[in-house]
């Protein structure tokens, strides 16, 4: 079974398989390396695909202190990988909780990123929510705490942009909620109080956003709600995005729908190695309305 080593002493365990331009995807929160299923058996027909279990999630190392968890670790991590397998730069697929990762990748290490897609990105991101979402984060630690990880699965797995999966493809469903389930309940601890309750709002990153030159795809489900809002100031902030809405969608966008999600990126990838990825022309940020003023 591979791993890499960080500079901080965590081995993660990584899969990879393809040839071909790198391509390294990023987990979400709720899921784990297997998540990423129907992209590595998709994307390894034409790149070099590669995920890998963040630090917390099972065969990686689980640390037990928290201050071995954050998000510049999280973006760093990447890195790790990289550097591990001799890679110089590669495109970075994230969903939710990979989805700040590849951000702040982007902004930490900006020559590896061939591109960012950030997906399903703005949990408590919002002004209004910053302060509810670490709230909760420290709710689900107690939680994860005094009931383990199979309860947990059991009502996490059913939240308010999730549904629209179990909806949509039940036997999907059950597969993500039963890895849900058999991940280290510290694991998911230690992440949510070391990185997703500390993150900074997306809000407070506007400057660094602005600076951002990686070409960069936002996606998100249009149920996605809390990620919606946040959606769009990427798409206005980032000089080099664009933003694709995935239909009736909610937030596991990658397994959720598979085939809408990988053709999406593959276009994307596809612009991006063409060199035919754009930078926003600057007439469209004017203050008129109509262009006539």
């Amino acid at each position: 079974m591979p791993f890499a080593m960080t500079d901080d002493g965590v081995r993660l365990h990584y899969e990879e398989t393809g040839a071909g331009t790198p391509v390294i995807f990023v987990h979400e929160f709720a899921g784990d390396h297997r998540s990423w299923e129907p992209q590595m058996r998709f994307f390894g027909q034409r790149y070099r695909a590669i995920c890998y279990a963040a630090r917390g999630y099972a065969p990686s190392d689980i640390p037990e202190d928290v201050a071995k968890y954050s998000q510049a670790r999280a973006a760093d991590d990447i890195a790790s990988i990289l550097n591990h397998l001799g890679i110089s730069k590669a495109h970075v697929v994230g969903l939710s909780m990979g989805g700040f990762a590849t951000l702040h990748f982007g902004f930490r290490h900006p020559n590896r990123a061939l591109s960012l897609c950030v997906a399903g990105c703005g949990y408590g991101a919002e002004k209004g929510q910053s302060e509810k979402f670490r709230a909760e984060a420290e709710s689900i630690a107690a939680f994860l705490d005094e009931n383990g990880a199979a309860a947990f699965a059991e009502k996490y797995a059913y939240g308010p942009t999730r549904v629209q999966f179990e909806n949509k493809n039940p036997r999907g469903f059950a597969e993500f909620k039963a890895q849900l389930a058999d991940q280290s309940a510290l694991g998911h601890r230690n992440t949510q109080l070391g990185v997703q309750r500390e993150r900074p709002s997306l809000y407070d990153l506007v400057d660094q956003m602005k600076a951002l030159t990686v070409p960069t795809l936002v996606l998100t489900g249009d149920e996605d709600w809390p990620c919606l809002q946040p959606a769009l100031l990427m798409k206005q902030t980032i000089p080099t995005s664009a933003l694709s809405v995935m239909p009736n969608c909610g937030h596991t966008i990658n397994i959720e729908d598979p085939d809408q999600f990988n053709r999406l990126v593959s276009e994307f990838l596809i612009q991006v190695d063409a060199d035919r990825w754009p930078v926003r022309d600057p007439r469209a940020l004017s203050a008129s309305i109509t262009g006539m003023k």
